[in-house]
């Protein structure tokens, strides 16, 4: 990396919603109850499946799992999204960057595979229901989301390790509101050739397949449940993976819009609200999703 390359790559400045002084207040306060409502949420899905034995099922252990996914992505970007709006105080150091991206690719890598662990308990449960405690038992559960957090962990590390290397002589304003790799590909003059094959390689190995064992799984799913007879027995089996259904088809659509197209057609301005509805949207739902229709969940809160 030569000297110059080097000065290019001390620091950033993240623009966030400067672009609309007179909603700033308006904002801080939009996102502060966002943010407490994710944590408040999520907190209470920990505790409650913490706190009681009968919910250390397989299901409810991902549940748990997934809350403290959402709450450490939302952490990641979203507590320094609110200092920027309340001090106006917008830089940010390269390393303090590069870390930002690379925990919230990691937390979003961890979240897509284990929604895929998800669906697989799900299909066990309703397809093979008399091998589902020998299938899914606490050592294989244990394994899903261990290889789950670790792919996600390991995942990132070629885009930090490549992202370095370039020559950022442009602008230094990152027109976002947290460092994510596209707005910093278009910061670059050098060629961003060798990151944007990593991420279509990775999409491919990982986006893609999730997407497709998954939507195995629910085709699977669908099927064992058209064979039920009564209405009441196939609305009971639905009702049983509805709620992780819900929570991947917001995964999944935010995510294909955001990241699964070339950068010449990225839209900083369109993007920008569409990453803001993945970290937000995810995270303040899936907490209701799983409470509003689950009577042992319910149960547990009263």
């Amino acid at each position: 990396m030569t000297s110059k390359s080097k000065e290019n790559v001390s620091g950033f400045i993240i623009q966030g919603f400067s672009d609309t002084p007179e909603l700033q207040t308006s904002l801080f306060v939009l996102f502060l109850g966002i943010y407490l409502i994710i944590l408040l949420g999520n907190l209470i899905i920990f505790l409650v499946i913490s706190c009681n034995p009968h919910l250390h099922t397989p299901m409810y252990i991902f549940l748990l799992n997934l809350s403290l996914i959402d709450i450490s992505s939302t952490s990641n970007i979203l507590p320094n999204l609110l200092h920027i709006l309340l001090t106006q105080q917008n830089n940010i150091s390269f390393l303090g960057c590069m870390t930002q991206m690379y925990v919230f690719a990691s937390m979003a890598c961890s979240e897509l595979l284990l929604l895929t662990a998800m669906a697989y308990d799900r299909y066990v449960a309703i397809c093979d229901p008399l091998h589902y405690i020998a299938r899914m038992s606490r050592k294989h559960c244990a394994g899903l989301i261990i290889a789950s957090l670790t792919v996600g962990i390991v995942d990132p590390v070629g885009h930090v390790v490549l992202l370095p290397k370039l020559s950022y002589c442009a602008s230094h304003l990152i027109n976002h509101f947290f460092c994510d790799i596209t707005p910093l590909l278009k910061l670059s003059c050098s060629s961003t050739f060798s990151v944007e094959l990593l991420i279509y390689m990775e999409g491919t190995l990982l986006f893609l397949s999730s997407f497709l064992l998954t939507l195995a799984s629910y085709i699977f799913i669908i099927s064992a449940i058209l064979k039920i007879q009564s209405s009441e027995g196939r609305q009971k089996a639905f009702s049983t993976c509805a709620s992780h259904l819900a929570c991947v088809i917001t995964l999944y659509g935010t995510l294909f819009c955001l990241y699964m197209r070339p950068t010449t057609s990225y839209s900083l301005e369109r993007d920008k609200y569409f990453s803001l509805l993945y970290i937000a949207l995810g995270p303040v739902l899936n907490p209701l999703i799983y409470t509003l229709k689950n009577r042992e969940i319910q149960s547990s809160l009263n």
